[in-house]
């Protein structure tokens, strides 16, 4: 297995029916599933599926009901057998693994949340989080002092003596989760785990997840039909269809590279707002004074670029704010450290990651750029705020942006006459069903 790949997937098939090895003979192996059923009786459920998934990522497998997503996750427990092909997790094959070993591999390695949450009604809270630490045999002290851990890890801290039918339905998920979490495995699965909430609770438990994702990094496999889940949630996606996978790739990947008219019309609906970021669109400023220099020489760049203002950085390329011509005449002895007094730095900034969904707000704030900012402050570029508006255009991605853009900080076109900055041209499908039962 490779260092980077925490889970592989090789050669992936599952054929339900009489003789099911018949889907992989050469006479039948490339045949549609509608004619492999016709000629051979066998529902075709996964066909060649093969992909790797990294420690610590959270990787989806979406795909609308009977797309066979469902079957594939459930195969890395062994609840459904492959009938050829590899899953090896941390560098053990589970498909060759014995009954032991499996069942060692289930209560040790990997946990799995189920959509309809699996709780005993006759279970308290705690007792049902400690379930998976009972079954694999560990002490009654330890297991509740673990299960009371993940209780606390996601929210139900003080709920551990009341009933299933006390909670809503969030707050039962949650106890899923938490079961799944008290063992700590070291591989995550979630079938569709929040398809069967309200939207606004689905909402906050996809929230709550990838909140959990970043303290914990698991390395989680989320299956799900819901694009936009997907597209919030997941490092990387499979697009499933008929048992295949039709495209890996990062959310950006998948929205803006669709790699065939399926992908197109799956994710049409997707707003590329949601999945580009500042750090897909930031530029180099085209101009920035340093703390270092003197009044006279800032004030003389300004005035070679033709510029109003620029960002000033310090010899860490920390962002100390905003210095304006005007600045330096009003004030032509001071240092350009003691300028920090008189600059603005309270326009809004942003980090690499933030979606552009998320800076829509600033465009209406601020007459400059977005500086974007690592977590010490340092200047990694800036958004203009025309490139946000077209990156939302449909050919973003597809290699034909506007190039000339027409906005540039530091007062250039658009300007107003005097060339200052000018504000008003920079913002001018079903729930799954049992999967063998739909493939």
């Amino acid at each position: 297995m490779s260092e980077e790949h925490f889970v592989e997937v090789k050669g992936l098939w599952k054929a339900f029916g009489r003789e099911p090895k018949r889907a992989l003979q050469s006479k039948n192996r490339h045949l549609s599933k509608d004619d492999m059923q016709a000629k051979t009786g066998l529902i075709l459920a996964l066909r060649d599926i093969s992909f790797n998934v990294k420690k610590g990522e959270l990787f989806v497998l979406m795909g609308l009901s009977g797309s066979g997503k469902s079957t594939l996750i459930r195969t890395f427990l062994r609840l459904i057998d492959p009938t050829a092909g590899h899953i090896i997790v941390d560098g053990k094959d589970v498909t060759a693994m014995k009954k032991e070993e499996l069942q060692d591999f289930r209560r040790h390695k990997v946990s799995m949340v189920f959509q309809h949450y699996g709780l005993f009604p006759h279970y308290t809270v705690l007792r049902n989080a400690a379930y998976g630490l009972k079954a694999r045999g560990d002490k009654k002290e330890e297991r509740q002092e673990m299960a009371r851990k993940a209780l606390e890890t996601v929210g139900l801290a003080g709920w551990e003596d009341y009933y299933p039918h006390s909670l809503s339905g969030g707050m039962q998920q949650r106890v899923g989760l938490a079961r799944a979490l008290a063992t700590e495995p070291d591989l995550l699965l979630m079938d569709e785990p929040f398809s069967g909430l309200d939207p606004l609770i689905r909402r906050q438990m996809q929230d709550e997840l990838v909140e959990l994702q970043d303290k914990l990094h698991k390395t989680i496999i989320f299956v799900t039909h819901d694009l936009h889940e997907a597209l919030k949630l997941g490092d990387r996606i499979a697009i499933m269809r008929n048992g295949q996978i039709i495209q890996t790739g990062s959310p950006e990947e998948v929205v803006t590279s669709p790699a065939d008219d399926y992908v197109r019309e799956f994710v049409q609906d997707a707003s590329p707002a949601k999945v580009l970021t500042a750090e897909n669109i930031m530029e180099d400023p085209e101009v920035l004074l340093y703390a270092w220099q003197g009044p006279k020489t800032a004030r003389k760049i300004l005035k070679d670029n033709r510029r109003e203002w620029a960002f000033m950085v310090n010899k860490f390329h920390n962002f100390l704010g905003v210095i304006s011509i005007d600045d330096l005449d009003k004030n032509p002895k001071a240092t350009m450290e003691e300028f920090r007094a008189y600059s603005d730095i309270h326009i809004p900034t942003c980090t690499p990651e933030m979606a552009l969904e998320e800076l829509f707000p600033f465009a209406a704030k601020s007459q400059y750029p977005i500086p974007v900012l690592d977590e010490k402050g340092k200047l990694l570029g800036v958004v203009r705020y025309r490139s946000i508006f077209d990156s939302m255009t449909s050919d973003y991605g597809n290699g034909n942006e506007d190039e000339e853009s027409g906005d540039s900080e530091g007062g250039t076109a658009p300007a107003d006459e005097s060339g200052g900055p000018n504000p008003a041209g920079d913002a001018g499908a079903a729930d799954e069903k049992k999967e063998a039962a739909d493939v």
